[in-house]
């Protein structure tokens, strides 16, 4: 069926499912460190390990979420089942990982952090993997698709920084047995039970709000449930995928990219902790930049993917960017950067990080336009729509470099010798220069290896229009030819 424009409702409503999984993000990357090492007391090493040992369920789970839901068929297409279905399990397993019993060692912590995390993270994808793979079947546009996804990263960004905010401003409330509101145990109450609501509000928006387009949207091919295929054939279907060139490029840029992001989330507030010494206010206003640096680069990555090429505008502005960014942490190592309590300490870190969010923003939304345009190229190559299985494997690259980031900063606070609970107002300057001489040069090696991957990236957008056109006239054959077999009299289909 020839579908009718999207919506502004559709579009808005599509875009702002991203804000589940990145107020969840947001929450396991930037403040599950600090609440287990800082606040309950369990070592760095336990509570990354833990967050890195999730990868391994990631990396079952994922691709068979995805490869599910490309050869499922239902009467609400093969997206929405899962969209639907992720939403209440999400919002439980994220609010149970942050209150374990009491009494448990630190291993027994570390099992508790693992498995509950793992679950959130398993549940999560189910929505968060058909949510990206309808991106290609909304619409098969070059530019457009980077506008969704525009419009993905910006709520996604709203929903992470918005949320960590609001957290920040009115959650982790400072007090005498609390100067800084973060390291405050009781606050964690409502932090976890805001999130949880707004993930599930976030999946039921979304999902509902594209529910209309389901008649619009192809199918799987064969029958619903059909037993007929074996594991073989759906793992030889997978790897056919899995070998395409434009794919492998964005996989290994992806991996060290999220993992260079999963270090930073780790680790930031650790800076603005016991580095800058703010409290909740200064940190909650700088969390606002990333609101701003996402307002800044959803309209302009499709400028410059237009201007520079998709491959050329993710490279450029994500080493970019992530310079400027390291700024501030490599002048305070050297003492040139403005103190504690300097009048011009919050707006240049407000500025620099407003310009340097927007950087990676523009980066992070080409890349995932790139994402979607392998989905025509690998459907001409093998004859299969993977959008799905493509999806679930940037979902595990996500979930589980993330997860190696946590793990990396944990190795970079036990390489510091950071200790447990420590005090912003006693802490030694040196353990905090230590923490910076290891932060920065793994942050920018990441960094800068994983663009270089991406030169190997070989779609182009000529080449993206050449597939569709590929693609349109298999399937005006295929129509023509399932008319001339069709019994006479019988209706075409």
């Amino acid at each position: 069926m020839d579908a009718p424009k999207l919506g502004l409702g559709t579009r808005i409503g599509y875009g702002a499912g991203a804000m589940a999984n990145g107020i969840k993000t947001a929450a396991f990357s930037s403040y599950l460190m600090l609440y287990f090492n800082q606040v309950v007391g369990v070592p760095a090493a336990i509570v990354g390990t833990a967050l890195a040992m999730t990868l391994l369920v990631d990396a079952v789970v994922d691709p068979f979420l995805g490869r599910w839901a490309d050869v499922t068929r239902s009467r609400w297409g093969r997206r929405h089942p899962f969209m639907y279905a992720a939403a209440l399990p999400t919002t439980i397993f994220f609010f149970l990982t942050w209150f374990p019993p009491d009494g448990l060692s630190h291993v027994q912590l570390g099992w508790w952090i693992f498995a509950f995390a793992a679950a959130t993270r398993a549940s999560i994808s189910a929505f968060e993997i058909n949510a990206a793979a309808m991106n290609p079947e909304l619409t098969p546009i070059y530019t457009e698709r980077t506008r969704l996804f525009s419009l993905r990263y910006w709520f996604g960004y709203a929903g992470a920084y918005g949320f960590t905010s609001f957290s920040l401003a009115f959650i982790f409330v400072e007090s005498d047995a609390y100067p800084r509101g973060q390291l405050n145990p009781e606050s964690y109450v409502g932090f976890a039970s805001l999130g949880a609501a707004l993930i599930f509000v976030a999946i039921l928006v979304c999902a509902a709000s594209t529910h209309n387009r389901i008649p619009y949207m192809r199918q799987a091919a064969g029958q619903a449930g059909d037993p007929r295929m074996p594991l073989s054939q759906h793992l030889r279907e997978m790897l056919a995928a899995f070998r395409n060139r434009g794919f492998l490029a964005i996989f290994g840029f992806g991996v060290f990219k999220y993992t260079a992001i999963g270090l930073y989330s780790a680790t930031t507030l650790y800076f603005g902790t016991y580095l800058f010494k703010l409290n909740t206010g200064q940190l909650a206003l700088l969390t606002l930049d990333s609101f701003v640096a996402a307002t800044l680069a959803a309209p302009l990555a499709p400028v410059m993917s237009n201007w520079l090429g998709k491959r050329a505008s993710s490279m450029i502005f994500a080493v970019l960017g992530v310079s400027i960014g390291l700024t501030p942490l490599l002048l305070s190592y050297f003492d040139l950067f403005f103190v504690p309590g300097d009048a011009l300490l919050v707006p240049v870190l407000f500025l620099i990080g407003a310009v340097y969010g927007s950087m990676v923003a523009i980066s992070l939304i080409n890349t995932s336009s790139m994402l979607a345009d392998v989905v025509e190229d690998s459907e001409v190559e093998t004859g299969t729509h993977s959008a799905g299985t493509f999806f679930s494997a940037s979902s595990f690259m996500q979930q589980c470099s993330n997860a190696l980031g946590i793990f990396a900063a944990g190795q970079v606070l036990a390489a510091s010798s950071f200790p447990e609970k420590a005090n912003p107002a006693t802490l030694d300057p040196a353990v905090v220069d230590s923490l910076l001489i290891h932060y920065i040069p793994t942050s920018i090696g990441l960094w800068t290896i994983g663009a270089l991957i991406l030169l190997f990236y070989p779609i182009t957008r000529a080449r993206h229009e050449r597939n569709v056109e590929i693609l349109r006239a298999r399937e005006a054959e295929a129509r023509e030819q399932q008319q001339r077999d069709a019994p006479l009299g019988a209706p075409a289909r």
